[in-house]
């Protein structure tokens, strides 16, 4: 929740529980358990209003309804927030605003960055399902993106492949940000010290399903700190790669960094230095794992520039 003028009021959030062992929930399941989380989280945010509670100063709603601001994009499980927006909506009769998961996580980090006037930037979008590079193009409004997928991962995303690595080690899902902390503060493996092949990167588009194999192939050979470094110093060798390339290709040097996995310490220290040249962002660490504050924002801003005032209720 925030005011019209981007402050955060109210972020709430309630992680999906997934069995040991497990990399990740079939989308009937997480759907399952958004129909039950949300109740209680929609009862926190009002009683955050004040003593009385009261909706009275909501101007409007939004809701993050799609995975990608594209045609056909669909997936299950946001047909839950996306019905409790439309209630809520109608119930305290103001707009309701939908947008994409994407564009929500790309909101979270840009707003209030040195990137926020940018109108045509690379966006990469790092989650545990997603590792796309992508052309940001601002519309006639703020809140309007076009988002065109120019690069990324062709077969799994960074996340997967530390889930799966971190839970072949008897590590919990996800493994992230345990895994990030392993290597925090570490120098990068050497290229003549790493066993694990370098990941290729043409024209922004890599694979990573044979470095995912071969993490699989190594496991009880070398000792888990050390295999989770090579894995994220390759990991941020291919993404330095892909931001050099595409950098190129577009002609642009600003680079804004969104998705959970970009809030790993490690790959923020390595392109740091390895991304000198170019005009990288990253956003807030929590911010980069929230797409529900990109949303809000993105609903603030629509609201203001359609002037909808005369739906807040009085």
């Amino acid at each position: 929740m925030v005011n019209q003028e981007g402050r955060n009021l109210c972020n709430l959030q309630k992680y999906l529980e997934v069995k040991k062992g497990e990399r990740g929930l079939r989308q009937s399941v997480a759907l399952f358990q958004h129909v039950n989380n949300l109740p209680q989280l929609i009862e926190e945010a009002f009683s955050s209003l004040g003593g009385t509670g009261t909706p009275a100063e909501i101007g409007c709603i939004s809701v993050s309804a799609r995975p990608r601001p594209v045609e056909g994009s669909y997936m299950p499980c946001f047909q839950a927030g996306l019905s409790s927006a439309r209630q809520l909506a109608a119930a305290l009769k103001v707009p309701c605003y939908t947008f994409s998961h994407q564009e929500g996580h790309i909101e979270a980090v840009r707003f209030g960055s040195p990137l926020e006037k940018s109108r045509r930037f690379i966006s990469f979008h790092f989650s545990g399902g997603t590792t796309e590079a992508l052309l940001a193009e601002e519309g006639s409004a703020s809140w309007d993106l076009g988002i065109t997928i120019v690069g990324g991962s062709k077969d799994l995303a960074l996340g997967q492949v530390l889930d799966r690595t971190g839970v072949a080690m008897g590590m919990e899902f996800p493994c992230g940000q345990a895994m990030d902390h392993m290597v925090r503060g570490l120098e990068p493996t050497c290229p003549k010290d790493n066993l694990l092949p370098k990941i290729k990167c043409q024209d922004g588009l890599i694979n990573l399903s044979g470095i995912e194999t071969k993490c699989q192939r190594l496991l009880g050979q070398v000792p888990r700190q050390e295999l989770t470094l090579m894995l994220f110093t390759r990991l941020a060798e291919a993404v330095a790669d892909m931001s050099s390339q595409l950098s190129d290709i577009y002609n642009t040097k600003d680079i804004l960094f969104a998705g959970g996995v970009s809030a790993s310490r490690f790959i923020r220290d390595y392109l740091s230095k390895a991304l000198a040249g170019l005009h990288i962002c990253f956003g807030e660490p929590a911010l980069c794992t929230d797409n529900a504050v990109g949303i809000a924002l993105l609903g603030g801003k629509k609201y203001g520039s359609e002037a909808c005032n005369s739906f807040t209720t009085e």
